[in-house]
Parts: structure tokens; sequence; C-alpha cells
């Protein structure tokens, strides 16, 4: 009995921490220089940016969406012009420049820091992120989606609908895995 006991403490001492490797390899922290660098130059959560990634892309730098975002953050080219328009800055590729990670990273970073800015809640800025700015303030406006123009309590969009908790699930895995 005592015996069977025992394999039972060290059988669960052993589970943890393979349980922990498989989530680590779930969530990646890949591109770690690019992120935790920029996480401090715009003032972004990095679990907030590998939660995006993750999402977006899957940690694929040559990711491409059906209406063509491109990259890591799967970035558009409406998205990225008004992001390096508001930077002063045009990279040298151009929209070519989001195959990068380095530069992906930067420009997405950038954009999550300027919808957090205006739109005040992570939650918020992640409708923005994925719906479009222009849909969120209009949300926000409306009685139907906002009760205090700030937050978003009906989510208009099915898919946004579903965007937003799986990224904000995935920020939490990143912040519990990882002390960040």
């Amino acid at each position: 009995m005592f015996a069977l006991l025992m394999a039972v403490i060290i059988g669960a001492a052993l589970l943890k921490p393979a349980e922990n490797l498989f989530y680590k390899r779930a969530y990646p922290c890949e591109y770690s220089e690019y992120v935790s660098y920029y996480a401090k130059e715009y003032d972004v959560p990095q679990s907030l940016i590998y939660a995006v990634i993750r999402s977006e892309s899957s940690f694929n730098p040559n990711a491409e969406s059906s209406i063509g975002a491109r990259g890591l953050m799967q970035i558009t080219q409406d998205t990225y012009d008004w992001a390096v328009y508001r930077m002063g800055e045009v990279p040298e590729n151009g929209y070519d420049s989001l195959w990068n990670p380095k530069e992906n990273i930067r420009i997405g970073v950038y954009i999550l820091s300027q919808l957090i800015r205006e739109f005040k809640t992570e939650e918020t800025a992640m409708c923005a992120y994925h719906a479009g700015w222009g849909n969120v303030k209009s949300w926000l406006a409306d009685s139907k989606y906002s009760s205090d123009g700030i937050n978003i309590h009906t989510i208009p969009f099915a898919d946004t609908g579903q965007y937003v908790p799986k990224v904000m699930k995935t920020k939490e895995m990143y912040e519990e895995l990882y002390n960040i």
C-alpha cells in the first residue's frame, strides 16, 4: 500500500514538469528579442504581443490571410499605411517589409499601443485590431453594443466575438507560464 502511494506521489511530481513543457511548446516565446524590445518601446505587455502573434499567425512569419494581411501579426495594407504615416517613416521595402519578423513586430506593437491608448482597454483595442478602428468607434457610440462608450458588451461580428476572448485567454496563459 505504501509503495503504491509513493508511486502515485512520484508520478504526480513528474507529471507537472511534463505538463508545463507541453504548454510551453503550445505557447512559445519565439522572437523574444523583438517582442521584449518593442514591448518596452511602446509600453505594451509582452503577454499581449505573444497572444496576438500566436492567434494571428501561429508564429509563421510567412502567413498571409485571404485579405492580404501579412506576417506574424497579420497587418493589412491599409493598417500598415496608417501606422507608417503616424510613425513618420516608411520602411525601405514598404509593405513587403512585413515579411521581416522584426519589422512586423515593430509595426504591429506600435499599432497595438495606439489602439490601447485610444480605446483605454485591451479588450476594446483587440476588437479594433481585428474588426477595424471605424467599426469599434461606431459600436462604442451605439447603446446596443456599449453602455459606457469604453467597453463593448456585445460584439456584432461573430468572428471578432470569438477572436477577442481567444486572445485574452492566450494572454493569460502567457502570463501564467512565463510570469510576463
